[in-house]
Formats: structure tokens, sequence, C-alpha cells
């Protein structure tokens, strides 16, 4: 296939952002008589889905502390709602389960569920937490220190292949061009972006999108943007020369026992499961402490991938240790940390009693993996150097389905009140998002 000499919008990642960006920008041309999808063209080093978007654990949630993040997460699952089967989405809920510490935080997200007419329930209580999952979802449940369950009844998880080429025969469709095996090199730049450099040619372009996920401080480098910073925080005080990107590995992993294991009481498929609890934790393969620390997990059922899937709280990895390409599954030290299979699968256990003998199952398949967190560890959604839609989502990218409509939208000049709040000068003016209590940098 011959390189394209020129194109008037290159989206550079072919997964969840690129292709729905893709998708919404060409009918946004369309619809305004301002060109087609045959004016875009999105490249990829690799293929479809082949990095954070094709093994991410599929999860569609709106427990977030922060305002801004539920909106935008609920404009998203509106997405999915409307073509659940097409993108492989299944709509089976979402359980955030917390310890008193959290009952507050967990509260207050519950009540703006309400005010965004986003259908949940919330429970209180420890005992009235127990009856609640025995009753209604598993009748051998028996996490302790839990005084609070946030029920939402949107929400679930999908398949992630079959959402990214659904995206992609979307934008197809629509006349976009997606190239693939073709590595970005380098921007052409005289203020703006002129043209991109390819391992295969120059490319002229008037405008790019980088949705490239884990490789977004690549890409931030490439741009020449700074690599540190000073933030205000909401006090108002400056911390000066704050690194700008930092590396976390997303540990996730898969229990290789029939999914139909993990159905509920119904003997339907469950609701997502996120524990979050200070309750101390014991190895179900010998009693043996493993933490007395806040700890967390998410699970679910899976037949994507065959077994009880799910992860963990995350944890730094050193720049120095993180290869050219920040994804490669050829590092599997940084798929899950050397002690992961033996936290998730006791926890596993200490949430419901099915699991307490099932730690031999543990099958360590690539899922999870490495990603770049921005210095609040909330996304950026922002125009750099004059024509550069730069988006980093800090790994909250594959539930966010319906972001490419909102950025389609702002190319187009129309700004989108629901990514005000995550622009790059936020930091220099001390707007940033409230932190949870959450054990997971992202909540």
């Amino acid at each position: 296939m011959a390189l394209p000499t020129h194109n008037k919008y290159l989206i550079i990642g072919a997964g969840m952002h690129g292709l729905s960006t893709a998708f919404h920008l060409a009918k946004e041309l369309r619809s305004r008589n301002r060109g087609s999808g045959k004016d875009i063209l999105v490249v990829d080093k690799t293929s479809i889905g082949a990095g954070a978007s094709g093994i991410a654990c599929g999860v569609i949630r709106n427990n977030y502390y922060q305002p801004a993040m539920q909106e935008l997460i609920a404009h998203s699952v509106d997405t999915w709602e409307e073509d659940a089967r097409g993108y492989g989405y299944l709509p089976v809920g979402y359980m955030q389960i917390s310890p008193e510490s959290m009952h507050e935080d967990v509260a207050q997200i519950y009540e703006r569920q309400k005010d965004i007419n986003y259908e949940s329930e919330f429970i209180e209580g420890e005992k009235d937490c127990l009856n609640y999952m025995k009753g209604n979802v598993f009748e051998d449940w028996q996490a302790g220190n839990i005084t609070s369950v946030l029920h939402e009844k949107r929400g679930g998880y999908a398949h992630n292949a079959k959402a990214l080429y659904r995206l992609a025969d979307k934008a197809e469709a629509e006349g976009v061009r997606i190239l693939t095996g073709l590595e970005v090199k380098g921007f052409v730049a005289n203020g703006s972006i002129t043209a991109v450099e390819t391992a295969k040619g120059r490319i002229y372009c008037d405008y790019v999108v980088v949705g490239a996920g884990p490789w977004a401080k690549t890409f931030w480098d490439m741009l020449e943007l700074p690599d540190r910073i000073n933030i205000k925080d909401q006090e108002g005080k400056v911390h000066e020369d704050i690194k700008m990107w930092t590396y976390m590995c997303l540990q996730e992993g898969t229990l290789g026992v029939d999914p139909h294991f993990g159905l509920d009481n119904r003997g339907k498929m469950p609701p997502v499961i996120h524990v979050d609890t200070d309750a101390p934790l014991h190895s179900s393969e010998d009693g043996s402490l493993i933490t007395e620390d806040m700890w967390g997990i998410y699970y679910k059922p899976d037949y994507h991938f065959m077994g009880i899937q799910g992860g963990s709280m995350p944890y730094v990895v050193e720049k120095e240790k993180v290869n050219v390409d920040p994804y490669g599954i050829d590092a599997p030290e940084f798929i899950s940390g050397p002690d992961f299979a033996h936290m998730w699968t006791s926890a596993l256990a200490h949430c419901q009693k099915r699991y307490e003998d099932q730690f031999l199952c543990y099958r360590n398949k690539p899922s999870g993996g490495l990603g770049a967190f921005t210095p609040d560890n909330f996304p950026i959604f922002d125009v750099m150097r004059q024509n550069c839609y730069f988006i980093a989502d800090s790994s909250h990218g594959y539930k966010m389905i319906g972001l490419g409509q909102l950025v389609a939208k702002e190319i187009m000049g129309e700004k989108q009140a629901l990514l005000e709040p995550f622009r790059f000068d936020r930091y220099e003016k001390g707007e940033l998002l409230p932190v949870s209590k959450s054990p997971f940098p992202w909540s």
C-alpha cells in the first residue's frame, strides 16, 4: 500500500482513542460539509489494538470521586449502550465495596451519581452490606471490614478486540484509512506541525491527533514539551520541578477456571466486583500474613480471558527499567509484580469461600502492562503546538469510548465543557482534581 504524501488529519494510534476520534471526526466533517473520512489517516506502528486497548481488562465503571470524571465517564457509558451488541459490551453493573475509611468518599460519589441520573444503589453498615452481598450477589461472600457497597446498575465490561474492530469498521465505512505497521519517528514543525516523519517516509498534514496510550511520553518528548513542570496545589502552594510522566505497572491476571465458576446466586453474570479494604490479608496457601495495609482488587468472570480476570493496585516502575517500547510484552516482569499472583488469589479467597483452594489455577497471561501517568494521575486533553490534539489518558483509556466524539467536536472548533477540567494548564492554575482515599491512584 502506497504511503500517502498528505492527509488533512493524521491520527497516531489505532487503539480506543485513535479509532473513536477517527470515526467521530469523519461524521463531523460529513455533517458540517467540511470534508469526509477520506481526509483522515490513522497510523499505528503495529496493528489495531496492539497496545493497552487490546489487553485491558475492559471494565466500564463510574465510581470516581471527582465530579469531572463522573460526568465524562457517564457520557462514555451512553456511547457503549448505543451499540452494546456491536461493541461486545456486557452491562452487568459494577460494585464498589469499601471499608469505613472510604465511607464518606463513596457516599459523595453516590450522591453525585444521583445528581447526573446515573442509576445506582448505596448500602451502608457492615451487617447490611454483608446481607446484601450474600443475599443478592454471592452466597459465599465473606469479606470483612466492609461498611459500604455502591452498586452501579450501569457499567460492566466489554470484549476488547470486538469493540476496537467495531470502531475500525465504522471509521472505514466513513472513508477513513487505517495504516498499520507504520511507526512515527518524529514531527516536522515550525511552531505548528507541518508533517510527520515515519519509518517509511514523510507525511504532510494540517492537523495531528496523538492517541497513543502508554506511549504518551514518547510523543510528548517528540513535541519537545516539558519533562518537568511546576504545580500549584489546591491550597495555592507551588511544587517545583515535578516529573511530567511516571510509569506504573498495572497488575492484572487470570484465574484459569471455567468462567461459570464465578457466576452469581442466580447462575448469571455478576457485576464487576471491586473491593478496597483495610482488613488484614492472609495467604490462601499457608495462612501467613501478606499485608495489614490498605489493599484493593477487582475481578469478574470473563469468557474472552477464559477465566476469572482482574487485578490489584499498580506499582511505580523506575524510568531506567522501561525499555524503548513501554508496553512490550517481551518484558514479562512488567506484566505483574513478583508477588501479584499470591496476593490476588489470596484476596479472591478473602472475598469468597469458593476461591480458597483455587490459587494453583492462576494463569499468567498478558494483561495490564505499563501505564504512563500524569503528575496528578488524571487525563490531559488539550491542543499542544497549535495543531496537535494530545490525548493522555493516564490509564483511564479503554472505558472512555465516547471521548473521540468530544475530541472531534473540539477539533471542529466547538469547545466541550466535559473536557475543560482536563487541560494541561490546570497544573499551573492550581485547578487539580480532588483526591480520594482509594488505594488506586486513578480513582
